[in-house]
């Protein structure tokens, strides 16, 4: 096996072992996000295994001898000189060094986004609670447990008094 295929089929592995698709599954929402991430799961599966089934195997040697016995060994020799003449290239990766700093910024905006989120999250999630909280107390809450909540309305509601502003 040529060295590059040998290392993009070791790279493909090592990066398919390192993903984790339950945590990223749990992260889903909608079920037409839970097709498309299967379906995204199952594709990469599919490369994968062909990279280390199809490509990672060396391929089968000729058997020269058998093609001289039946086509004749000046044609299988010209044949197998031929053959033998031909360089594949090296693959030089020329791609991913322009896409590497856009891809690394990309990753500082996620990180920034993800912690941004839980910062919003966590505040909605304890608006919930003091709403929930709320609810429980409001049928029995006097104004002036309300107002040591929130006192900006007492203020509004005092200054509206004081200012002989009834509302209407």
């Amino acid at each position: 096996m040529s060295g590059t295929v040998k290392k993009v089929t070791d790279v493909a592995f090592k990066v398919g072992k390192n993903i984790d698709w339950d945590g990223m599954a749990k992260l889903l929402v909608s079920d037409e996000a839970r097709r498309e991430f299967s379906n995204l799961r199952r594709a990469f599966d599919e490369v994968n295994s062909q990279l280390q089934t199809k490509f990672s195997q060396e391929p089968e040697p000729i058997d020269w001898d058998y093609y001289r016995k039946g086509i004749g060994p000046r044609l299988v020799d010209m044949y197998k000189e031929h053959y033998e003449s031909i360089e594949v290239p090296k693959f030089v990766d020329t791609v991913t060094p322009q896409y590497k700093a856009k891809f690394d910024s990309l990753l500082i905006e996620l990180k920034e986004a993800e912690e941004k989120s839980l910062k919003e999250s966590e505040r909605l999630e304890k608006e919930i609670a003091d709403v929930q909280e709320l609810k429980k107390k409001l049928s029995t809450m006097t104004a002036d447990e309300y107002f040591e909540k929130h006192p900006e309305l007492r203020k509004k509601f005092d200054d509206e008094i004081r200012n002989d502003n009834w509302g209407y």
